[in-house]
């Protein structure tokens, strides 16, 4: 059996798309062993999910540091300890320097609550509303130095219903979430998925900017 591919999770809360990850690792077929969890947030209810099943589960928070730079480095050390082939991102809410994210470059994968390159950054449920969108979703994508701009590989499309509300929009996105999060991980731990000076890749062909695009 093919040695799995070590994942590491970052989080900062309730840690759902964690959840999903853990229960796509769960089984023995699985490409994925999730070595560790670290948040920047003690009360993190994603490290309860963690130590649940079984997973290293750490704390560094972001407070005791002076500066991102210092948070930044000190998460480096301890993130390396585990020794990751990929890096997660699961709702980790601290915009990354970008020694950071040159350090991890093509194993470094976030998800973002919009159909990218629409809505970057935060309240995206709601500027989909105000825009009359009749589509929004998820993406999720290799990440670079340009906050939620790196290179999409997939992206999950909902329909937007008349009388939908952001609380109601962000339920459906979720659930799309919790789909297409661990679908990426796998292709990339099965060596599917990569990033390139093209930029993301699937079987060795080069992706649209939308990424794989799955509607539901």
């Amino acid at each position: 059996m093919p040695a799995r591919c070590n994942v590491v999770v970052l989080i900062s809360g309730a840690g759902s798309n964690l959840q999903a990850l853990i229960d796509a690792s769960t089984s023995p077929e699985a490409p994925i062993q999730i070595r560790a969890v670290v948040s920047n947030r003690a009360d993190a209810y994603g490290l309860e999910r963690a130590r649940q099943a079984g997973i290293e589960a750490q704390v560094l928070d972001h407070t005791q540091f002076a500066d991102r730079e210092a948070f930044d480095a000190a998460l480096v050390e301890l993130v390396d300890r585990f020794e990751p082939d990929l890096l997660v991102l699961a709702g980790f809410m601290r915009i990354l320097t970008e020694r950071f994210v040159t350090h991890y470059r093509g194993r470094l994968l976030n998800i973002h609550p919009s159909l990218l390159p629409r809505y970057t950054g935060l309240r995206t449920h709601q500027r989909a509303l105000d825009a009359g969108d009749l589509e929004h979703g998820c993406s999720v994508h290799f990440v670079t130095e340009e906050l939620d701009g790196g290179p999409v590989v997939v992206q999950a499309v909902v329909p937007i219903h008349p009388g939908d509300t952001a609380e109601t929009l962000a339920q459906r996105v979720h659930g799309q979430e919790h789909v297409i999060y661990p679908l990426a991980v796998s292709w990339f731990a099965q060596g599917r998925l990569r990033l390139t000076e093209r930029g993301a890749e699937l079987d060795a062909q080069p992706l649209s900017a939308t990424g794989h695009v799955i509607r539901s």
